[in-house]
């Protein structure tokens, strides 16, 4: 998928575990993990408000689009 969501790296900057951002942002952890495999098909954007307030970071910081990444319409 041409977004890529950086959960991991920024956890890993502000030394956070997945349970910590889960409860901050009020979403099970299953979801933390979909958004940080790479599995998600959406996200909205009340919880990626709540990501990047929990990880005090922009949401650039968490999402990266890479051009010319080939989509599996198929997931």
């Amino acid at each position: 998928m041409p977004i890529v969501i950086h959960i991991d790296v920024m956890l890993a900057k502000r030394k956070m575990s997945v349970t910590e951002l889960a409860e901050r942002v009020g979403i099970t952890m299953a979801n933390i993990s979909v958004l940080k495999n790479g599995k998600a098909r959406a996200i909205r954007l009340s919880t990626l408000e709540g990501i990047c307030k929990a990880l005090q970071c922009q949401p650039g910081d968490v999402l990266e689009y890479r051009n010319g990444t080939i989509y599996d319409a198929k997931r």
